[in-house]
């Protein structure tokens, strides 16, 4: 089928990531934020997890080569407008991301390095961190780490607010161009996060902590809202702020409803915006 040279569409945000048979991370997750921020949300799905709001007792990862095939299923036909990566379980998965943000030149890329669950629970081999490193940090657009992961990536605990700038200058030190270290696991009533950019930029976000019962699927959410701000042309440290303020409307939304009987999830659709519309735009991939 062929397009008119000016045709409307939706804007489109991709997710590469596992799947949360909860409901409240993962794959399941990004979608959901996607829609309530009015875009068009796509898959390309990099594990199965089976999961409540009390852990993951099982996880199977698809092969890379069936990844391979969704990536290219979803970008050769709809394209894209922004990507956000989450759980990517082997090196070889990372191999066929890394493989295709250049093969089709993806420009907007938030990388949320999911290697633990809200749970505790691991999600990463210990052999594909480094990969992830070397392979996807020069290629996002800014990295998400929480406190664990960001632990895990530096090899050292972040023990407080203090210690956020130091952890992400060390992050960009591995060859990202863009870093925000989530401290929402720190102790305290404030919720301090801290984005670094490669030329020096810094900008500190404190807000007050909600007392909620339901922090699963967070980061997930976060960096999916992050994506979408980029992909609606904001600059990192504006899509940034906007994407807190979603979250922090998210989370207080679902503070007190009970799923489940462990960590809920948030209410993504606490304040729904319309399908986006992008009038008079070029359909391109």
């Amino acid at each position: 089928m062929t397009y008119p040279p000016s045709s409307p569409r939706y804007l489109r945000l991709l997710s590469i990531a596992g799947s949360d048979s909860g409901g409240g991370a993962g794959i399941q997750a990004d979608l959901k934020t996607f829609s309530a921020l009015g875009c068009y949300g796509m898959t390309a799905l990099a594990a199965l997890t089976a999961q409540n709001t009390r852990g993951v007792t099982a996880i199977h990862p698809v092969p890379p080569a069936f990844l391979k095939a969704q990536l290219q299923a979803v970008l050769d036909d709809i394209g894209v407008d922004a990507v956000k990566i989450g759980m990517l379980h082997s090196p070889e998965m990372v191999e066929v991301v890394a493989w295709a943000i250049d093969h089709y030149q993806l420009q907007k890329v938030v990388l949320d390095p999911v290697m633990v669950a809200t749970s505790g629970d691991r999600l990463m081999a210990r052999e594909t961190v480094q990969v992830l490193v070397d392979q996807l940090f020069p290629r996002a657009t800014v990295v998400t780490p929480n406190l664990d992961e960001a632990a895990l990536l530096l090899g050292r605990s972040v023990e407080d607010a203090a210690a956020l700038e130091p952890a992400v200058a060390d992050l960009l030190a591995l060859g990202a161009q863009a870093v925000l270290v989530k401290g929402g696991h720190l102790p305290g009533s404030a919720v301090v996060d801290v984005l670094g950019l490669a030329d020096g930029t810094r900008q500190r976000w404190e807000s007050v902590r909600i007392a909620t019962h339901n922090g699963h699927g967070t980061g997930c959410t976060l960096s999916s809202a992050i994506a979408v701000y980029l992909a609606q042309g904001q600059a990192l440290p504006e899509a940034v702020g906007l994407a807190r303020s979603y979250i922090l409307g998210a989370i207080r939304g679902g503070a007190q409803v009970h799923t489940g009987h462990g960590q809920g999830p948030l209410n993504h659709g606490f304040a729904p915006v319309a399908m986006q519309v992008l009038a008079g735009e070029i359909y391109k991939k």
